[in-house]
């Protein structure tokens, strides 16, 4: 019978086979080198460790949160007082939007999908539009706050700004941005009546497990205001490893190893004289930084686009407005669009999600064009 320590390195195997942007940042990864030889000392100075360290601690107490079983009691609590089809809608995108700026924009969903499945089997829904419109508000409300989404995080710490100057400065475009779609969700729902209980197993929550992670947050996040990530990160791994091991196993600690290899990758790209030539033009175009980087999010994803150009501009609003509204449009565009895609396990859902995302992108890039 294989241990515990043998089943995770046997799913990472499994996962790192499937993971073909991992199998994809890794195959760049010589040719680079063959291109910008460096030495590995110079290789890790490409990594932001605090950006990768904050990171891991805010995966770590997120997981935690989502572990407690509480999130998800809040939102089975909620859903049975939802007696329209577009009121439904309507309160579950608001939830999304405040738990992605909490507890970032991936975990929103992975509570968020299971129970929008539960919600179709339960009452007719249209689930795959729901949770097209859950990818969207996600991509929203984790514009708000630095630790909402990798891209905030990263600019966060590059800005040099405090967490609530930072978040100031994202609040006109992320509650715009909230708006349009929570406006767009009107049209997109209509008002059957509903009838709706969703089951939740509170015996298997852990209170104690929620309120140690809460906590944390405010601490963690100050840590990070005082550039001490790293050691906070290791602080809250070793805390679970005593007491919540499961909270460690249940990471998904390819994650890091992507955004370590994108640092690399893409600061070795960032060097070449070829790239420096597109970002040139790129910070060119009216309003470059905030054009550019949401065009650039549309071919290679809004977080490499943000590492990318950060070498370039030192408009920190522009930029993290850019990939903010560059995580809209084509679903590669946010991590969180190809998250709800492949959890809703829905067939013919991706050309609807772009009948809804492409126009979001335009209207989107047109709003933060007005309010810049």
């Amino acid at each position: 019978m294989m241990t515990t320590d043998q089943k995770l390195m046997r799913t990472l195997l499994s996962r790192l086979r499937e993971d073909y942007l991992l199998m994809t940042l890794l195959a760049l990864l010589p040719l680079l080198l063959w291109q910008q030889p460096v030495t590995p000392a110079a290789i890790a100075a490409l990594i932001d460790w605090h950006t990768v360290t904050a990171l891991a601690g805010l995966m770590l107490l997120s997981r935690a949160l989502e572990d407690s079983g509480y999130l998800a009691r809040f939102a089975a609590w909620l859903l049975p007082r939802c007696h329209t089809e577009r009121l439904l809608a309507l309160l579950l995108l608001l939830f999304a939007a405040l738990l992605s700026a909490i507890v970032t924009n991936d975990v929103a969903l992975f509570i968020l999908v299971p129970i929008s499945l539960n919600i179709g089997r339960l009452t007719g829904l249209p689930v795959g539009r729901l949770i097209i419109f859950l990818a969207l508000a996600v991509n929203a409300g984790s514009a708000l706050t630095p630790i909402g989404n990798p891209q905030n995080l990263l600019l966060w710490q590059a800005s040099g700004y405090s967490f609530w100057q930072f978040t100031l400065m994202m609040a006109p475009l992320a509650l715009s941005l909230l708006l349009l779609i929570l406006l767009l969700s009107s049209l997109a729902f209509g008002s059957h009546k509903l009838s709706i209980a969703v089951p939740h197993n509170n015996s298997a929550d852990n209170r104690r497990l929620f309120v140690w992670s809460l906590a944390g947050y405010p601490l963690f996040i100050l840590a990070m205001e005082f550039q001490l990530a790293p050691i906070a990160a290791l602080a809250v791994l070793a805390a679970y490893a005593v007491f919540k091991r499961s909270v460690i196993t249940g990471i998904d600690w390819l994650l890091l190893l992507v955004f370590m290899l994108m640092f690399i990758d893409l600061g070795l790209l960032a060097q070449l004289p070829l790239m420096q030539q597109l970002a040139t033009h790129l910070m060119a175009l009216p309003n470059g930084s905030y054009t550019g980087s949401a065009l650039l999010s549309q071919l290679i994803s809004n977080v490499p686009a943000a590492i990318f150009l950060q070498h370039f501009t030192d408009d920190w609003r522009a930029l993290s407005w850019g990939v903010s509204v560059g995580g809209f449009g084509l679903a590669i565009g946010s991590l969180a669009n190809l998250i709800a895609l492949r959890l809703s396990r829905q067939p013919g859902l991706w050309r609807e999600f772009h009948t809804w995302s492409l126009p979001v992108f335009f209207l989107s890039l047109g709003l933060g064009l007005l309010i810049l």
